[in-house]
């Protein structure tokens, strides 16, 4: 039987906060001692009580922008109750009832429209070392900030559900709200599963994959369940409401524990923290601090730069401020987001347009291949190096191969005070243009012996020969001949 798989994700970001969500202690434990990020608020000893990180809110509501949400003025602090040796409270501060961040959407490349139910904030657990027949727990993480977003059952595919993780991956890192560290668990996607026949009105049974932190964990983790869902349902058994774990090494998933319902958590409202009153006026504040956006960037080059390119390229939000600058003359309005609701623009002139795709190619093509190319991307060129090389290169001055030779100089730190074309003269790599000089040098080729042959061949109607003596031209002229001049002069000479 055929079925139709249901996916809503659950994602765990965690916010760029110097201190933690409700006490004032380092929030980046990396490389840090275990336990070493801990204060009696964590520990949760008797008598401490949390105060609010404001940061965290601001960030909240940058996220909320991003994820094209409405906020909430009005927002609280719930208590959601479990036991687990990593949360030493017994309960968990989040929110429940009334979160900060309302319905909004995410765009996939490919134009699904994927929905938000919500987003709220929380503290994060500590984290669990399992062994053989022990486990240790490292309390750094207890206390991290958060926003959990939550999508709506819109997903059905697993390329959907990679591309709709690694879209809010590229939202919070450009808002600028989280580092996204994957690695390190900045953010974590946990994967609902149901499966139902093609056309049945009633979603299946769901099962959740926790903890994944890797898109192409979250594609392969949702394969595998389609699987194993699939072999369930044909044997006419029932799928059990469960969290599985994923084992990236195996490509499985395995059962953890029966899955909880919202009631079994006995949510209550905190009593420690004051409700979050937010004002009209400082929601747009901290939203005019965010940046240009994944959806600004497709908006801004749609038809100017590849579709497959530009995705490649939005994975490195230094890149698009770069490709930005070099925009910056034609793109009006400041880098950060004005107040209205659309950024004003103007229409590029062409040859902008073919500067800005030059240089997007070169990005792609040649920089992310290089081995070292995530390091260069800390000290990119200037805009005018780029715009002079595009030029250059427009006015067949460089060859394409010349072209990469001197775009990659411009990432050699002895190169960073010089123009293109300085850089160019000094790898020797200029063509040549002048048409006195190139016809000067095609009849050194017409009147060669060994190319005579060629020479008959052409006139006798057999152009391919052509490739062959400009070949010569190129050869005589130390590779500095423009191919292209070259070939015109020489079909004048032969009529």
């Amino acid at each position: 039987m055929k079925y139709e798989i249901t996916i809503g994700i659950e994602c765990h970001v965690q916010l760029k906060t110097k201190t933690k969500l409700f006490s004032e202690v380092d929030n980046d434990a990396r490389e840090k001692e275990p336990n070493s990020c801990v204060s009696p608020v964590d520990y949760a000893l008797p008598g401490v009580l949390p105060r609010l990180n404001k940061e965290a809110v601001s960030l909240a509501v940058r996220a909320g922008y991003a994820l094209n949400s409405e906020i909430n003025l009005y927002s609280r602090f719930d208590r959601k109750h479990y036991y687990y040796p990593d949360l030493p409270k017994g309960y968990q501060i989040s929110q429940f009832y009334h979160p900060i961040i309302g319905a909004g959407f995410i765009e996939l490349p490919n134009g699904t429209k994927v929905r938000i139910e919500h987003a709220h904030m929380e503290e994060d657990a500590g984290k669990l070392t399992h062994f053989s027949n022990y486990s240790l727990v490292d309390l750094n993480r207890a206390g991290t900030p958060l926003i959990e977003i939550v999508s709506m059952p819109d997903i059905h595919s697993a390329t959907d559900a990679r591309d709709y993780c690694k879209e809010l991956w590229r939202a919070m890192t450009y808002a600028g709200v989280t580092y996204g560290d994957l690695y390190n668990g900045n953010m974590r996607f946990d994967v609902n599963i149901s499966l139902a026949p093609e056309g049945a009105k009633e979603l299946g049974r769901r099962a959740e994959i926790k903890n994944l932190n890797s898109f192409r964990s979250v594609e392969r983790a949702v394969e595998y369940e389609y699987e194993r869902q699939s072999k369930i349902l044909d044997a006419g058994e029932r799928v059990k409401q469960e969290t599985r774990g994923w084992n990236d090494a195996t490509g499985k998933t395995t059962s953890q524990r029966s899955k909880e319902e919202a009631q079994d958590y006995r949510y209550m409202p905190e009593p420690d923290i004051p409700p979050i009153r937010l004002t009209p006026e400082f929601v747009k504040e901290e939203q005019a601090k965010v940046g240009l956006l994944p959806r600004d960037y497709r908006k801004m080059f749609k038809g100017i730069i590849q579709d497959d390119i530009l995705e490649v390229l939005l994975d490195y939000q230094p890149l698009m401020d770069c490709l930005w600058q070099c925009a910056g003359g034609s793109f009006e309005g400041p880098k950060t987001r004005p107040s209205g609701p659309e950024r004003p623009e103007k229409e590029l002139p062409d040859i902008a347009k073919s500067h800005l795709k030059r240089i997007a190619n070169w990005f792609s093509s040649v920089l992310l291949a290089e081995e070292k190319s995530y390091e260069m991307l800390n000290d990119l060129p200037s805009s005018k190096q780029l715009d002079d090389l595009a030029e250059m290169t427009e006015k067949q001055e460089l060859s394409s191969t010349g072209a990469k030779e001197v775009f990659t100089k411009l990432f050699d730190p002895q190169m960073k005070n010089k123009g293109a074309k300085d850089i160019a003269k000094e790898l020797n790599v200029l063509q040549e243009n002048d048409t006195g000089a190139l016809e000067k040098i095609v009849d050194e080729v017409l009147s060669d012996p060994a190319c005579a042959k060629a020479v008959a061949d052409y006139k006798a109607g057999q152009e391919k020969v052509l490739g062959f003596l400009v070949g010569q031209v190129m050869k005589a002229s130390k590779g500095k001949a423009n191919p292209g001049a070259a070939q015109q002069i020489l079909k004048n000479k032969l009529k």
